[in-house]
């Protein structure tokens, strides 16, 4: 559909052509240093946009004729100018509801986690759920897990459900237990663990497919009230200079909030929704293929579940984890047997769909690799863009699998400075070598597209490519970078965030770069992160956001 969606351009084009005069620009950016990712024209002073695209791209002097007494004009006062972000794996309804919810991704303690979830209970209607969380336990000193017990009191009878930042387990306290119908003798579902004490007692702790029982349990949000939190993600987005996203979780409910927010006008991020991989039929049977819609809003993307996550000891691994030797990780409940992920890859890139996969684990990663291939070998070659999600730690044999398939890395640089803190104790040095591998799958050949996976973490691609040039972790124990042989350059990273991103949604053609033809998508940052130290960038901020033409966002 890209080749439809380039259609407006070429009318742009052709009628200015016919009409052989100087039209006025809408909007003009000058006295910059414009970064533009097109490798046929790398810099540039200044940028000219008519509506939704841009026209021309040069020196003041030569756009400066652009400009009439309606066009808009921003002076850039030297400031760099990027291709707007496309953040390539987000979670954007859950991260938008998250941000009304109750905060414990930098409680410090097992004490700071029950006082937030008290004052948050405190303050809510009788009865209601509090969701949301995102707390990570290898922030506290000893990094043990919580339990229903720490909470029960605090929690002032609402049933309460926090996610671990990963999304790969939760706390449930007992009212939410209940509801739920969680008890001693309920038995762990195929691809999640119910946590349990020395009696045998749910702790509260609930991993993986263990969890859906109570995301059953809990009310459907209304239109409405998904409507309030994408309008707060969209505000999130434009904050932080992100103009696109790739939303991993667009379940049916969502994408009917998008269309009316589409429709009424009020769209100011470009999404590309990603249905679950088992429901690929439901694409098919009306006809969609890869890359179906328009320039703001299109589906086609399946998102499949390998295995879990590292934090969780969820990921699946070849070897035992050293700090949980009993176990190397739990296979998704997709992945159960191992032939029905295989079947849905086969069936949905047979009905021209696009699939990625959750993969954490080097196993989880191996498999995956494998069954791409096949889907290959017996039906042939075709511009597929198969996808693996995170793909953070991968046997040395496998890094050049994914340029010699042509499988895109969709990598998260901020969870390598996040999780380097910790990820030795879990996997050891040796394994942590080809950990985040950047550098190699670059150097090999792969397509690297840069995500949040927010609301993991946050939706700020300038963290991101500060995670990914500098390898510096949340603690400052690595001052030098987490291995720091797989760090990349800042150009690169800048890249992954913009051209990667758009070639793994099929928009290649359409954005990732500022030239003549493009969507008028750009971010305005305080500082030339080309060229200052890159331990500089974690405080570069964003100054503009430039949305199909418009300016959305001025700090």
């Amino acid at each position: 559909m890209s080749e439809i969606r380039l259609l407006s351009a070429v009318v742009l084009f052709a009628s200015l052509s016919i009409a052989n005069a100087q039209p006025a620009a809408s909007l003009v950016l000058f006295n910059g240093k414009i970064w533009t990712v097109n490798a046929a024209q790398p810099r540039a002073e200044a940028v000219a946009c008519l509506g939704s695209r841009i026209v021309a791209v040069g020196s003041n002097a030569e756009i400066r004729k652009w400009v009439s007494p309606g066009t808009e004009t921003i002076d850039l006062g030297g400031n760099l100018v990027l291709p707007g972000f496309n953040d390539a794996h987000v979670h954007f309804f859950d991260g938008g509801k998250n941000l009304a919810g109750v905060q414990l991704r930098d409680a410090k303690s097992e004490d700071e986690f029950r006082r937030r979830i008290a004052a948050f209970a405190a303050k809510q209607p009788a009865g209601r759920w509090i969701t949301g969380g995102d707390w990570d336990h290898e922030n506290w000193t000893p990094a043990r897990l919580p339990t229903r017990q720490l909470i029960d009191a605090a929690s002032a009878g609402h049933p309460v459900f926090v996610e671990r930042l990963d999304g790969h387990m939760a706390l449930a306290n007992t009212p939410a237990l209940k509801v739920a119908g969680i008890t001693r003798d309920t038995p762990d579902p195929p691809g999640g663990t119910i946590v349990r004490d020395q009696a045998g007692d749910p702790t509260g702790v609930l991993k993986d497919a263990a969890m859906e029982r109570v995301y059953r349990a809990i009310p459907q949000p209304s239109p409405d009230q998904i409507a309030d939190a994408v309008r707060a993600a969209m505000r999130y987005a434009a904050e932080n200079g992100v103009t696109s996203v790739q939303d991993m979780s667009a379940a049916p409910d969502i994408l009917r909030v998008y269309q009316t927010l589409l429709a009424s006008g009020g769209l100011t991020v470009r999404i590309s929704g990603h249905q679950p991989l088992a429901t690929w039929e439901r694409l098919s049977a009306v006809g969609l293929h890869a890359d179906f819609g328009g320039e703001k809003l299109h589906i086609g993307g399946l998102k499949g579940f390998a295995d879990g996550s590292l934090g969780s000891t969820t990921a699946l691994l070849f070897q035992p984890y050293l700090d949980a030797p009993n176990t190397s990780g739990l296979a998704n409940s997709e992945m159960i047997p191992e032939s029905k992920m295989r079947d849905h890859i086969l069936s949905a890139d047979r009905a021209g769909l696009q699939v990625a996969v959750h993969a954490i684990g080097d196993k989880a990663n191996h498999l995956v690799l494998g069954m791409y291939e096949e889907a290959e070998r017996q039906d042939g070659p075709r511009d597929r863009r198969f996808r693996i999600e995170h793909a953070q730690h991968l046997l040395p044999g496998d890094i050049p699998r994914f340029g010699k398939l042509h499988v895109i890395a969709s990598m998260q640089p901020y969870h390598c400075i996040d999780d380097g803190r910790w990820a030795e104790k879990r996997i050891g040095p040796e394994r942590a070598k080809t950990t985040y591998a950047f550098r190699s799958l670059l150097d090999t050949g792969a397509v690297l597209a840069f995500g949040s996976d927010w609301p993991v973490a946050p939706m700020a691609p300038l963290l991101g490519i500060y995670a990914a040039a500098t390898r510096r972790t949340l603690d400052g124990k690595h001052p030098d970078g987490w291995v720091p042989e797989q760090k990349i350059t800042v150009a690169e990273a800048i890249r992954a965030y913009t051209m990667g991103s758009a070639y793994a949604s099929f928009d290649e053609k359409i954005k990732g770069s500022i030239e003549p033809g493009k969507l008028a998508d750009m971010v305005v940052v305080s500082d030339d992160i080309l060229s200052i130290p890159a331990v500089q960038i974690e405080k570069t901020q964003v100054e503009t956001t430039v949305f199909d033409g418009k300016v959305v966002y001025h700090r």
